[in-house]
């Protein structure tokens, strides 16, 4: 009677006000339970029953997330006896659960293992299912039903169940949506000046100067450049005089900065003497000044060298100064550079 009173003062609380079960953390409870067993000759006594009990208890529990909680709970037992023994018999439960809440929501599953102390301690299994009913923030109503089988003596029970529980923190009042602030759209900036806006500009900080394309960055735009070399040589003479040595310097730096480029060194004779000497000469002209190119460290295999003799006179006179024009090496020296734009 007193567990019927205890379960309708609780089902009318529980109308009163409802807030949803998403408590995590520890809680603490009471409760009161019915517990249906039907033992027959308990501890071999012949003719003793132990029959059905009403129990008071606590548990303590942990909601880890919003599908699963496990608690230990302890109660006090009141069985009724009969058969050759009438009365009643103290006794005590003690045990673990582990509980699935469905979708998170109000109806759990549980199950978990107990040991009850009636004349003899016996271990059962327990399988059920319950109602929580959260009446605020930390305060809710749990409903549960179970069964019970023994696995000692294979007896098979039942209980019903009711409790409070306390949530030692609650969910917290859900606080006021507030409408986001309008953005504040900031005006394009350009901090170059080269006509792209900042938030698109790749190349911060190009010169005014320059010419640049969608992302900001300077134009190029590939320029040919060229060295050239002369360099003359008295009458039968293939030595390379001083006064030409910076000309060669010159060629081989432009060189150095363009490793790409090659050279060939074309060597030219007068027209005075026979031709297939002038030819020899010639070639050993070019390769004279190849020697040069050499030592201020430009690679062999980028200079070619190359004997014209007297085939290609640049003056036909037959004269003492077109002879001079006539003894010479000659070279060009060309590569492609990337030249900056000009803004207009």
């Amino acid at each position: 009677m007193k567990l019927k009173a205890l379960s309708l003062a609780l089902l009318v609380a529980a109308g009163s006000a409802h807030a949803q079960d998403n408590n995590e953390g520890v809680y603490l409870g009471v409760f009161g339970d019915y517990y249906k067993s039907e033992w027959q000759n308990i501890r071999d006594v012949a003719g003793v029953n132990v029959d059905d009990s009403t129990s008071w208890g606590a548990e303590l529990g942990y909601r880890f997330n919003n599908f699963w909680s496990a608690r230990i709970e302890y109660a006090d037992m009141d069985f009724d006896l009969s058969g050759a023994r009438t009365g009643s018999l103290d006794g005590s439960r003690f045990g673990v659960d582990g509980l699935y809440h469905f979708d998170g929501g109000p109806f759990y599953g549980l199950f978990g293992i107990k040991s009850i102390d009636a004349f003899e301690s016996m271990t059962f299994a327990n399988l059920g299912a319950g109602y929580r009913h959260m009446l605020s923030e930390n305060w809710a109503l749990n409903l549960e039903g179970a069964v019970y089988q023994g696995l000692d003596r294979g007896y098979s029970d039942w209980n019903g169940k009711v409790g409070v529980n306390y949530f030692f923190g609650g969910t917290g009042s859900a606080k006021p949506v507030e409408a986001a602030p309008e953005p504040v759209v900031a005006a394009p900036v350009d901090s170059d000046n080269d006509g792209v806006m900042d938030a698109d500009d790749q190349c911060a900080n190009t010169p005014m100067s320059d010419a640049v394309d969608s992302k900001g960055c300077t134009l190029y735009r590939d320029e040919q450049v060229t060295v050239s070399l002369l360099v003359r040589f008295p009458h039968d003479n293939a030595q390379v005089k001083q006064q030409y040595f910076d000309d060669i310097k010159a060629v081989a730096e432009f060189m150095k900065a363009h490793p790409q480029s090659t050279v060939v060194l074309e060597g030219h004779a007068s027209a005075v003497g026979a031709a297939k000497y002038n030819q020899w000469l010639s070639k050993k002209r070019a390769d004279s000044v190849a020697k040069q190119l050499s030592g201020l460290g430009i690679d062999a295999g980028r200079i070619s060298t190359v004997g014209y003799g007297e085939e290609r006179l640049k003056n036909t006179a037959n004269s003492r100064d077109a002879h001079a024009e006539n003894r010479r090496v000659e070279a060009q020296v060309s590569a492609t550079e990337k030249v900056k734009v000009s803004r207009k």
